[in-house]
C-alpha cells in the first residue's frame, strides 16, 4: 500500500525557517524523483522542487529558488525541504509526491504551513 506522510510544519514568522519531511513507503523509492507542491489557499496545487534520484539534480520553481532545498535519503525513503527566509505567500499546505510527469500517486494528507506575524 502506497503511503506519503508529511510531517514538520507549524506556524513561524516571516523570514524564519522550517524543515519538512516527508516519508515513504510502499513503491521503489529509489527509483523515483519525488516533488514538493503546495497549495495556497484558493489555489490550486503547485510542485514547487523536485529531487531526482540519487538525489544528485533538483529543480526549484522561480518563487522558492535560493531559500528552498530538497534533499532525500533513499535508505530511510524520506525526503526533506528546508525553507528558509520564509514569506507570507509560502503559507499552504504542502505535500510530496512523484512529478505530474510520472504520476502522481495517492495524496497524503499533507502538512500544513503558516507564516505570518
Amino acid at each position: 500500500q502506497v503511503q506519503l506522510v508529511e510531517s514538520g510544519g507549524g506556524l513561524v514568522q516571516p523570514g524564519g525557517s522550517l524543515k519538512l519531511s516527508c516519508a515513504a513507503s510502499g513503491f521503489p523509492f529509489s527509483r523515483y524523483a519525488i516533488s514538493w507542491y503546495r497549495q495556497a489557499p484558493g489555489s490550486e496545487r503547485e510542485d514547487i522542487a523536485t529531487v531526482g534520484t540519487t538525489g544528485s539534480a533538483t529543480a526549484y520553481a522561480h518563487s522558492v529558488r535560493g531559500r528552498f532545498s530538497a534533499s532525500r535519503d533513499d535508505d530511510k525513503k524520506t525526503v526533506t525541504l528546508e525553507m528558509n527566509s520564509l514569506k507570507p505567500e509560502d503559507t499552504g499546505v504542502y505535500y510530496c509526491n512523484l512529478p505530474r510527469v510520472i504520476g502522481v500517486l495517492e495524496w497524503g494528507q499533507g502538512t500544513q504551513v503558516t507564516v505570518s506575524s
